[in-house]
């Protein structure tokens, strides 16, 4: 079987069509990652083939959230050298068509057709289940499912039996099978499936187990009687001596004198407490003794500090006072220098009222001749106006190509800038006549240079230094920077100009030489109605204004000689700038002197203070009053100082000992005489209630009859014993004979089996040179023989290597249906992820090989683990993409 092309509608994810044509004979791979649709493309051909088109429960089909949907699926395949081609529609509009050569099939037909060709079974309502699947169950392996055999297996057992032909069929039917089945039949009577025992061999056991634990328990309670009865003697002796002693009375008299040791410990804690407040109160009153004196002494170190500080002002003051005639002096100086300013800014202002008018003159003089000339120009106007037309038609530039050479070179400029913000920067500073030299060019003092390709650096008598620019893109930028150069060039090479500022300086002349046009027409229509009349009256004017200009510059008195010269060297804008300088000058100098003056009566001021403050402290420290205050507290810190001593040992003495009474333990002695007496008193009271009830128990059990009940329950239990060993004698030599048989026909089936045996040979050699994998009577792998190892169970191996075994088996399978014409597509939905690298590798050469002969469709989220099986990986996503293009 061969499929050719694949088309789904409205199915889960896919709500928009999809087709996937081009499957190859061999292997096909279909990639995508997690949620791409992998298996819902896998679960869209089980249910073209397994579903029934008419059921109505298949609404997992449907995409969500679309409840009108009608899921709808295509194949076409070929097998026998037949052409087949699948339709069915679920839910809505539900139908099943199915051509085979031509020859057409219709709903519950064409299902019965299928299952037919691919062995398996139309489920008669509801969906399709694992019994149903037959062959395809067993060849297309769900996600998650490659280790799961027996089920798969098991359901497609009868189509791989019919496969193996009637030899099989003879061995089943063979005499031996009934005595076989007979031996199974009693063991089964006797045992279950697993080896369990079951019916009377069961209950036997049962009723051992019961009778067992019966007399165990029946033996614990006549332990336990008789360990009460030794408890009760225990007790009774236990309370005759607690009765006669009363111990507890004894640990309260040690309680009271615990309690009597602590009161006291207490009372001296509050004595020394007493006493560390009267010694706190000692060391504060010394303190403020210490602080009193401490005053005193502070006032006479004031007394020097204030008459060394009178010393410093009165130097001070005499420094001043040398100063003042010199700021006297400064200050006349600048008042004459502001005042020799103010004269010069005067005659600046009519030096510059002189210059006025004579600019003015000479404008109008140059006015006069314009005048004269306009007729002249008059008659040019027209011929020049025929020149520019002819200057303004050799312009080839217009406003959109220097638009588009600007462009070039705004762009050819950000490219400059670019690489100069990403290229290497050189900060030099060199010692006075120090050189270095930077490829051939001499550097000295200090600069920043911007590096953008290799530099040679030379340092004479050191070596040189090679400096290559490091910058991510400057190559990049290098060789956009060189072709937006040649694009400028073209550009201007076609525009005849050789630089944007020549382009800019054409295009303005253009326009100038446009302007001019317009200006020498409306010139020439300007002059030609007014005449030369006009031209003449204006000319007068300008004679009448130079006559008065004359007369005002002859009323102005300047100054002559060296004088008129300092004055034309004076502008009016430096001369007032003399003269701020001057008046900043004089205020500064006056600001000085005020500053001075009154710096020099603030010292005088200080000065008198700090005398006579001078004079109080030691007015103060001469008192006779102060001095007798000062002995009578040198004598409180000394009667204050032994009283501290005193306070201090009997504090330290009674400190010791309250520590040697050790109050803490002594709380603790309190504590364990009271508990203790408690608890003694507390068990003898419990224990006088534990006698009572004691002795009412032993005297219900002594009546019981506990050693003959005993007795009786022991020959019942021997009895027991007895039938569950002959139960168990028949039931080993059921087994013996079953198994003997069993092997015998194990035996005579692996003759049959040779042509599976083979396949899977065949394929294991691959993984496991001289390995075995042994099937039994249904066809069904068991036990894995690898040369030099134990034998291992099926069910035993690892979850990699018990998927890997499954899909050898699969094949095999496939191989053995192939040779007996049935079809074999096989589909592996995301196979062998449980594998390591080494067994993924062999596998896929098993894989391979197994493509030579069957077509495989591969499904798989990890393209990257395929790409070495000769074939090409399909992208699920590009597929949806060209479909959706499409």
């Amino acid at each position: 079987m061969k499929l050719e092309q694949l088309r789904i509608s409205q199915f889960r994810q896919f709500r928009e069509p999809l087709v996937i044509d081009g499957f190859g004979p061999g292997l096909n791979l279909i990639c995508g990652p997690n949620e791409s649709g992998k298996s819902t493309l896998v679960r869209a051909i089980r249910a073209a083939f397994f579903e029934r088109h008419s059921s109505g429960t298949l609404t997992d089909l449907r995409p969500w959230g679309d409840s009108g949907a009608a899921p709808e699926v295509e194949l076409r395949f070929s097998h026998a050298d037949r052409q087949w081609q699948l339709s069915k529609r679920f839910l809505q509009r539900k139908r099943c068509d199915l051509t085979i050569d031509g020859q057409r099939f219709n709903g519950d037909e064409a299902e019965e057709q299928l299952a037919a060709m691919l062995g398996f079974n139309v489920a008669s309502r509801g969906a399709s289940k694992a019994e149903h699947w037959g062959i395809p169950g067993l060849l297309w392996i769900e996600q998650g499912m490659g280790q799961e055999l027996d089920e798969a297996v098991s359901h497609a057992g009868d189509h791989l039996k019919s496969v193996l032909g009637a030899s099989l069929g003879e061995v089943t039917s063979s005499g031996g099978d009934e005595v076989i089945r007979q031996a199974r039949v009693q063991l089964d009577e006797l045992l279950t499936g697993t080896g369990k025992p079951r019916g009377d061999y069961k209950l036997s056991g049962e009723r051992i187990a019961v009778l067992d634990e019966e007399l165990q328990a029946l033996d614990q309670r006549i332990g336990a009687y008789r360990q009460q009865v030794d408890r009760l003697g225990e007790l009774r002796q236990q309370q005759a001596g607690d009765e006669a002693d009363k111990p507890w009375e004894a640990l309260r008299v040690q309680q009271q004198e615990a309690e009597r040791k602590y009161a006291e410990v207490q009372r001296q804690t509050e004595e020394q407490q007493r006493d560390l407040q009267a010694l706190e109160q000692v060391r504060g009153h010394r303190q403020i003794v210490l602080e009193q004196l401490r005053s005193h002494e502070e006032q006479a170190k004031d007394l020097q500090q204030r008459q060394g500080k009178c010393q410093q002002l009165q130097q001070q003051l005499e420094q001043l006072a040398g100063q003042q005639a010199e700021l006297v002096a400064a200050q006349d100086a600048a008042l004459a220098a502001y005042q020799q300013a103010q004269q010069q800014e005067r005659q600046a202002r009519q030096w510059a009222r002189r210059e006025t008018l004579e600019r003015e003159r000479q404008r109008l003089l140059k006015q006069q001749q314009q005048l004269q000339l306009s007729l002249e120009q008059a008659r040019l106007l027209q011929n020049e106006l025929v020149t520019q037309q002819q200057a303004l038609a050799a312009v080839r530039i217009n406003d959109q190509q220097l638009a588009q050479l600007e462009q070039l070179h705004n762009q050819l400029r950000e490219l400059d800038i670019r690489q100069q913000s990403i290229a290497t920067r050189l900060r030099y500073e060199l010692l006075p006549g120090q050189q270095l030299s930077l490829d051939q060019q001499q550097l000295s003092g200090s600069d920043e240079l911007l590096l953008l390709q290799e530099t040679q650096l030379d340092i004479a008598g050191i070596g040189k230094l090679i400096i290559t620019p490091g910058g991510q893109d400057l190559a990049t930028l290098a060789r956009k920077t060189e072709h937006a150069r040649d694009q400028l060039q073209v550009l201007l090479e076609q525009l005849r100009v050789s630089s944007l500022d020549e382009a800019r300086e054409q295009l303005q002349l253009a326009k100038a030489q446009n302007a001019a046009i317009h200006a020498n027409r409306k010139l020439l229509a300007s002059h030609a109605p007014a005449g030369i009349e006009a031209l003449e009256q204006d000319a007068a004017g300008v004679v009448a204004r130079l006559a008065e200009l004359e007369q005002e510059l002859g009323a102005l008195e300047m100054p002559v000689g060296e004088a008129a010269v300092a004055t034309a060297a004076v502008d009016t804008g430096l001369a007032e700038q003399i003269l701020q300088q001057a008046a900043a000058q004089l205020q500064q100098r006056e600001a000085a002197t005020g500053k001075h003056n009154e710096q020099l009566i603030g010292l005088r001021q200080n000065l008198a203070s700090a005398e006579e403050e001078c004079r109080l402290l030691q007015t103060r420290l001469d008192d006779p009053q102060h001095m007798q205050q000062q002995r009578k507290l040198n004598d409180n810190l000394l009667t204050l100082r032994a009283e501290e001593a005193r306070l201090e040992q009997q504090s330290n003495e009674r400190a010791a000992r309250i520590a040697s009474a050790r109050p803490d333990i002594l709380q603790q002695d309190i504590q364990r005489y009271r508990s203790s007496a408690a608890q003694l008193e507390q068990g003898f009271n419990q224990r006088r209630e534990e006698l009572l009830a004691l002795q009412g128990r032993l005297q219900g059990e002594g009546a019981d009859g506990l050693e003959e009940h005993r007795a009786s329950l022991a020959a019942e239990l021997e009895s027991e014993h007895r039938r569950y060993h002959q139960l168990d004698r028949r039931a080993r030599a059921l087994a013996l004979l079953h198994n003997l048989l069993s092997e015998k026909r194990q035996q005579l089936t692996r003759r049959l089996q040779a042509p599976l045996q083979k396949h899977l040979d065949h394929y294991l050699q691959l993984l496991f040179p001289q390995a075995t994998l042994e099937v039994d009577e249904n066809l069904m792998p068991g036990r894995l023989l690898r040369h030099g190892q134990d034998a291992s169970e099926f069910a035993t191996l690892s979850f990699g290597a018990r998927e890997q075994m499954g899909l050898i088996s699969r094949l095999a399978y496939a191989d053995l249906l192939r040779e007996a014409g049935r079809p074999t597509l096989i589909i592996l939905d995301d196979a062998l992820v449980h594998s390591d690298q080494p067994r993924l590798g062999q596998m896929k050469r098993i894989l391979f090989d197994a493509a030579q002969r069957h077509q495989v469709l591969l499904f798989s989220c990890h393209p990257d683990k395929w790409r070495d099986m000769g074939v090409p990986v399909r992208e699920l996503e590009g597929l949806k993409t060209a479909a959706i293009e499409g």
